[in-house]
């Protein structure tokens, strides 16, 4: 990995927790030590404030998800500027259950790409391949497809760091092997050097998702173009501080 990427680990919460179950996640988070980190965790949104309080200023906090305008009848959704209200500046968008349980198209989440930088914010972009898309050998065709759409949105790619995770590997226990990590981790670093610039190429990170582990998560984080996790079960457990350790 180049020195100038810092390691990155990512905890999405998803639609879990309450008030008791994050006071354990958090004073976990509080006692896990590791400089060599970047560490950004997302709660559900009627929890962001309350997470945001009671972590460390070493833990930064994402939402799940934003829209992409500031305000209106858009019944249900956060806009960029109301996370920014709160102090939120990280957000992950197009992750696979948006994508696929909520039907977001890659020009929507284009949308919100382009507008959550023009805020000023920090995006964790999701792209991945479903179980039939990698079986039938178009993983890099999905993925590059997925990316495209976001490298056209994207003003400020300092501000970006991309999750790979591949759907058949989400929730299933299934996870990639470290080398099937690091390979599509590889070619997309090549991608972003064709289709952007060498310099984002080596700066950008690029990190992983799809259930890691304890028990996993050292043998993907030796991959040279693996830069980190973004973590969904186990960011709920007390293993997210090994997972967070990975390359301490």
């Amino acid at each position: 990995m180049a020195a100038e990427r810092k390691f990155f680990v990512g905890g999405n919460f998803k639609m879990n927790g309450d008030r008791k179950m994050l006071d354990s996640i958090v004073e976990n988070l509080n006692k896990t030590e590791c400089g060599n980190t970047q560490v950004v965790v997302a709660p559900p949104t009627v929890y962001l404030s309350y997470v945001k309080e009671k972590l460390s200023d070493n833990v930064n906090v994402a939402a799940q998800n934003c829209h992409n305008v500031a305000k209106g009848a858009f019944t249900g959704e956060t806009s960029p500027d109301m996370l920014l209200d709160l102090g939120i500046s990280w957000v992950i968008l197009g992750h696979s259950e948006r994508r696929h349980v909520f039907g977001e198209t890659d020009e929507l989440i284009g949308k919100k790409v382009q507008y959550a930088l023009e805020k000023g914010m920090q995006l964790i972009p999701c792209i991945g391949e479903k179980l039939e898309e990698r079986e039938a050998g178009t993983t890099e065709q999905v993925v590059f497809g997925q990316m495209e759409t976001i490298k056209n949105n994207v003003n400020d790619w300092s501000r970006v760091v991309i999750a790979y995770e591949p759907v058949w590997a989400i929730g299933t226990g299934k996870v990639a092997t470290p080398q099937q990590a690091q390979e599509v981790h590889q070619k997309l670093r090549q991608w972003l050097a064709q289709n952007v610039s060498d310099a984002v190429s080596k700066s950008t990170r690029i990190i992983y998702g799809g259930s890691v582990s304890a028990a996993n998560c050292k043998e993907l984080a030796k991959q040279p173009d693996v830069d980190g996790f973004l973590v969904g079960g186990a960011s709920l457990k007390p293993e997210f501080s090994d997972i967070i350790k990975a390359r301490c």
